[in-house]
């Protein structure tokens, strides 16, 4: 560790809970990302009935999102190791809360996607610097334990989020409706921010790599060429500009691979380390981790709009039908990391997406079998058995992910795998236009919306029961037994960090 990176002291005389201080800010905004996540699913069916938002336009409330910290996230976190960490992390939560501010007081559903957008790259440039101020401010000995909380940080925010969008939604506070869900977050971000400046000591890395500003403007353009048309090409009738723009995508993200190829040489600092790819089990660890981020990307939108629209649940009722799935996929990540996967290796992430394929078609056939009268506790066994397979593949696939690769560049490799997870939920969030809407008429009656509903979400279901096969497959290029990473003085806070969700 050097000078600019030197832990506050563990003594007796303040110091220590300074730094006490400065993790319980760090973690709520890490909490209050996170939970932004997943509270606006909820909260969907409510936006497109109050604020006229047209389907495309829903998509986009999540994509934009997804999208925005998806980019941002390696630029971000360099820019913290490059103008300080704290220096950053500030003004990513003010501007986080200042877009949250913008999305509560959106005119319009043009307004509220642009504000959304907004908020993901200000998240990411608040998110990065978490783990990296943990390890500038807490000795060595002392960052398991740090660590573990912010996993137990991220899984609550995981389960919270629906719930709390819920609460938010029903209550109507102050008659704000959905907009409470963004306006809760300015209490939040103003407190974080003034004692943030004052708890939180500013730290940098001793050799900051350049920024790669031209990679992200490709990475940017690449995704937006391939998610703008799957996510409005149905309203438009799927245009030939459509199919010529996704066609397009494919050659700019081929610009971006050569770009990448003579920066690295030119100066050691691209935004993407190719190198990694020639390391089978990373390079199908990312696959795996991009068509999961698809997966769940599809899955947790549709089945909002299939309990609300569909059935005509109410955003409280839909709430708490996930807290089965929610607690099965937080004791089984437990089980996995702790009891399985040292005993079972890969195996154990292989059973998991089997598992989760089976808990997909059981709610295929429970949603038949049921019809519109399907009770939520009626969805509780396949939750739950969709819980367990996410719960197996989530915890111990970064492990798995990272255990070949060369520890100097562990720090890129973990970024990269949280960059693509979002990534692959963007292109999972566009693809719900092409599995769920795509099978909905423009035209229906009252009657007709609960069976068309659940009709799509039957349809996108079986689509992600597929991708579940797929991830199985890519799985057999996993190493059989994923290196366990001993955190030591040396190594980099991103290796210790779990893919964000």
């Amino acid at each position: 560790m050097t000078s600019t990176e030197t832990p506050l002291s563990t003594g007796g005389d303040g110091t220590d809970r300074r730094r006490w201080f400065a993790l319980a800010i760090v973690m709520t905004a890490a909490f209050m990302d996170l939970v932004d996540v997943t509270i606006v699913n909820v909260a969907i069916p409510s936006i497109q009935r109050e604020a006229g938002a047209s389907f495309s336009q829903i998509q986009w409330i999540t994509a934009g999102y997804a999208l925005a910290f998806a980019a941002g996230l390696i630029t971000g976190g360099r820019l913290g190791d490059i103008h300080g960490r704290k220096r950053v992390f500030l003004a990513g939560i003010g501007g986080f809360t200042v877009a949250s501010a913008l999305c509560g007081l959106a005119v319009n559903p043009e307004m509220l996607v642009a504000s959304r957008i907004l908020q993901g790259g200000m998240a990411a440039l608040m998110v990065p610097q978490v783990l990296s101020i943990v390890h500038a401010t807490f000795p060595a000995h002392e960052r398991g334990k740090v660590f573990g909380l912010f996993g137990a940080i991220v899984g609550l925010g995981a389960v919270s989020g629906p719930l709390l969008g819920a609460l938010l939604t029903e209550w109507d506070l102050f008659g704000w409706g959905w907009r409470s869900i963004f306006l809760i977050n300015l209490p939040v971000g103003l407190a974080g921010l003034v004692l943030g400046s004052r708890f939180i000591t500013e730290s940098k890395a001793p050799r900051a790599l350049k920024l790669d500003l031209v990679g992200v403007a490709l990475v940017t353009l690449g995704l937006l060429m391939l998610i703008y048309p799957l996510t409005r090409g149905r309203e438009l009738g799927w245009p030939l500009w459509g199919y010529a723009s996704m066609a397009g995508s494919l050659v700019v993200l081929a610009l971006l691979v050569a770009y990448e190829k003579r920066k690295a040489v030119r100066d050691g600092s691209p935004l993407v380390e190719l190198s990694l790819f020639r390391v089978k089990s990373f390079a199908a660890g990312i696959a795996v981790q991009t068509v999961f981020g698809v997966a769940l990307g599809v899955f947790f939108l549709v089945w909002t709009l299939y309990m609300q629209m569909g059935l005509g649940w109410s955003p409280l009722k839909a709430g708490l039908t996930g807290v089965p799935f929610s607690i099965a996929v937080s004791a089984a990540a437990g089980m996995s990391v702790q009891m399985l996967v040292p005993r079972f290796g890969r195996k154990v992430l292989q059973a998991g997406a089997l598992v989760m394929a089976g808990g997909v078609l059981l709610y295929i056939w429970e949603s038949g079998h049921y019809g519109l009268g399907i009770a939520p506790w009626q969805m509780a066994l396949p939750l739950a058995v969709m819980g367990v397979g996410m719960g197996l593949i989530v915890a111990p696939l970064t492990d798995a992910i990272l255990s070949e690769v060369p520890r100097e560049h562990s720090g890129s490799a973990s970024g990269l795998i949280n960059t693509v997870q979002q990534m692959g939920n963007a292109l999972g969030l566009g693809l719900v236009s092409v599995v769920f809407f795509g099978t909905i008429s423009d035209h229906l009656s009252r009657d007709q919306i609960g069976p068309a509903f659940a009709d799509a979400f039957e349809n996108a279901l079986g689509w992600v029961a597929a991708v579940m096969g797929v991830i199985f497959l890519l799985m057999f290029a996993l190493p059989k037994r994923p290196a366990q990473h001993v955190e030591g003085e040396q190594a980099p806070a991103e290796q210790q960090e779990p893919a964000l969700v």
